[in-house]
């Protein structure tokens, strides 16, 4: 073999294996994202919620097509696309633009693409007040941040978390799932109560209310109040032998007595 040719037959070469190394490189490239179970995010780790778990979180929040859904943490938008499949606009919160894109076109291939929507967005700057569900998978330290926030919202606002609590804010409701899934089954759900603690004024006296999130004590006149309770703008509570039910309006509350001397009530705060 010349020099010469062989020369040039190193050099064909060369051109090969740099033909087929950008081949390679490009092929990667343009390889769609594809999500790993574990992979760090900016708050949490991505472990996707069961699909199984989804629909009962949103069975639990009684989600209707007149809802708005925010899920914070969207993930790969299983979540936002369940939804947008039942009638609801729902949007997902993400701060993985991959993630995010790889939702779009979830969302699309569901057919859903006009319902459901993605945003890239850090949780703790995100307006979710206009939503009526707000779900989400996250650690518990995270839902004590955006609890205040939480707490903020709409009275009757349904909020569920995929296993994780809210602290010393006690679910109303927890529901397991037993068949297909095997980790990560609990749903957890919170109704966000009106503001009522302060002193209002009803025909019978002063009803002195005590609040700690859902929960609601105090005195009327001068019986003390039982089994306080709110879910959402309804309060109910037992004060002697009388049971009132009733829906708060801002500083004013109405309703019914059972018990007593029956009839209905209002109040207004002081």
């Amino acid at each position: 073999m010349s020099v010469r040719y062989a020369r040039q037959l190193v050099a064909v070469s060369a051109a090969v294996l740099l033909f087929a190394s950008s081949a390679s490189a490009q092929a990667t490239q343009t390889k769609p994202f594809e999500p790993t179970v574990g992979q760090a995010g900016k708050d949490v780790v991505w472990v996707p919620t069961p699909q199984a778990l989804v629909e009962r979180m949103l069975d639990l929040a009684k989600v209707t097509p007149q809802d708005f859904l925010m899920d914070l943490g969207s993930g790969d938008g299983r979540t936002v696309i369940t939804a947008a499949k039942r009638g609801l606009r729902a949007q997902g919160v993400e701060y993985n633009p991959d993630m995010v894109e790889l939702s779009k076109r979830n969302a699309a291939a569901a057919g859903v693409a006009d319902k459901a929507t993605f945003v890239k967005a850090d949780l703790f700057e995100t307006d979710f007040s206009k939503a009526q569900v707000v779900t989400m998978f996250l650690l518990p330290s995270i839902n004590l941040r955006l609890r205040p926030k939480i707490l903020e919202m709409r009275p009757g606002t349904r909020v569920v978390s995929n296993t994780f609590t809210m602290d010393d804010w006690q679910a109303d409701e927890t529901a397991q799932v037993t068949e297909d899934c095997t980790s990560w089954c609990t749903a957890l759900l919170w109704i966000v109560p009106a503001k009522v603690e302060g002193t209002w004024q009803l025909p019978q006296g002063a009803l002195t209310l005590t609040q700690k999130f859902q929960m609601v004590s105090g005195t009327l006149g001068s019986t003390p109040i039982a089994d306080g309770k709110l879910r959402g703008d309804e309060i109910t509570f037992t004060a002697g032998n009388a049971k009132y039910t009733g829906k708060v309006n801002g500083n004013t509350m109405s309703g019914t007595v059972s018990g007593g001397s029956g009839g209905k009530w209002s109040a207004t705060r002081k």
